[in-house]
């Protein structure tokens, strides 16, 4: 009965949206990272896309509520800052859904374009790699905002932030 439990919790919570980017779930965005139970709790672990991402208080409202309708509860949120979240984490399926709603995904393989220089992202539109960074923010800090050269549409692009592959002692290292 605990596995069905546990895998209910877990649909529920990687149905919810984030606020940011309501075209994708936490779990497209690789944000939610374990559901677990201890004794009657259900525990959800989520890591932020970035540091102080703001929306992580509404998710975290959202996973409540979305186990509550599912009749599962009481529920304990957990938010991990180590491993950082890493852009690698975005599942195929939310690459997609981030390029159907104009936004452009990150790079699946980080770019090395020098130290300074940010390696451009293809249009969502058109797919043409001649674009331009108008700005380093758009509407939230995770993305930026871009102008295709080829078809002339401005559009959002989703950064490429981290790589995973810093170790939970490394991080705990730094941050302690």
């Amino acid at each position: 009965m605990s596995d069905d439990r546990r895998a209910r919790a877990w649909a529920a919570a990687a149905a919810v949206v984030d606020p940011e980017l309501p075209a994708l779930t936490i779990a497209d965005l690789g944000m939610l990272r374990d559901v677990t139970l201890a004794g009657d709790t259900i525990e959800v672990t989520i890591t932020p896309s970035y540091t102080a991402c703001p929306a992580m208080v509404v998710i975290g409202w959202e996973i409540e509520a979305a186990l509550a309708r599912a009749g599962l509860g009481p529920v304990r949120i957990s938010t991990v800052l180590a491993p950082p979240w890493t852009s690698a984490w975005l599942s195929p399926e939310g690459r997609a859904k981030l390029a159907a709603a104009g936004i452009a995904p990150p790079p699946t393989a980080p770019a090395d374009p020098g130290l300074f220089a940010v390696a451009a992202p293809a249009c969502p539109r058109c797919a043409s790699l001649a674009t331009e960074r108008i700005s380093a923010f758009g509407a939230t800090a995770c993305k930026s905002l871009h102008r295709c050269l080829a078809c002339r549409e401005p559009f959002e692009a989703f950064k490429a932030h981290g790589d995973g592959s810093i170790s939970n002692t490394a991080s705990r290292d730094v941050l302690s």
